[in-house]
């Protein structure tokens, strides 16, 4: 595996992260809802390395080939954005809410989990461009070639979904109407991300 591989693929993973979808809408709800970001931060992580480790392992490549499968964790992740965009938008925060909002860390973190782990299209990006970057006459393994890779899209994940989380509280501390907007806007993003999903396999 080469430098200029490297470079490219970190290249490909920032146009990704920086693209914002469910995760980011995910990251501003948690930011003006709790203190700390980091457990729903952390459960987004463990989303992107549960996704990476299946590619690694091949269970995505035969995800890919199992179509009911794969359908199954499509309406199931769609499922659960809609569920909680909707709570989102029941009860949308201001930072001053926010910080007496009840909720256990591990809690956040299986919310953080979900939003990222039952995403197929994570799973498929990661199956369409981390073997392009993987050489198969390198020293390494393919697999650890792919995990080495996967580091770097998890340090610029966790890098740009906490700044989204913190800035979207620091920006909006004193802007309540404006923090209810913006909570009220990612309720509906995970909504509408969702929907899209669900209408995408009703319409397959």
């Amino acid at each position: 595996m080469e430098l200029a591989q490297v470079v490219a693929f970190t290249m490909v993973t920032l146009l990704f992260v920086f693209t914002p979808g469910a995760d980011w809408a995910y990251a501003i709800s948690a930011g003006l809802q709790h203190r700390s970001v980091t457990p729903a931060i952390t459960g987004m992580l463990l989303g992107h390395l549960t996704a990476t480790l299946a590619v690694a392992g091949g269970v995505a490549a035969v995800m890919a080939g199992a179509p009911a499968l794969l359908t199954t964790l499509t309406v199931l992740g769609a499922a659960y954005l809609v569920w909680l965009g909707i709570g989102v938008l029941r009860s949308p925060v201001t930072p001053q809410e926010g910080e007496v909002v009840q909720g256990s860390a591990l809690r956040r973190l299986a919310k953080g989990f979900g939003v990222s782990g039952l995403n197929p299209k994570v799973v498929l990006l990661f199956l369409a461009v981390l073997p392009q970057f993987a050489d198969p006459a390198a020293a390494w393994p393919v697999p650890a070639q792919i995990m080495a890779l996967a580091s770097i899209h998890l340090v610029a994940t966790a890098i740009v979904y906490t700044a989204v989380a913190v800035g979207a509280r620091v920006v909006l501390a004193t802007r309540p109407a404006a923090a209810r907007a913006v909570s009220r806007f990612s309720g509906a993003a995970m909504v509408g991300i969702g929907a899209y999903l669900l209408v995408g396999q009703v319409a397959a």
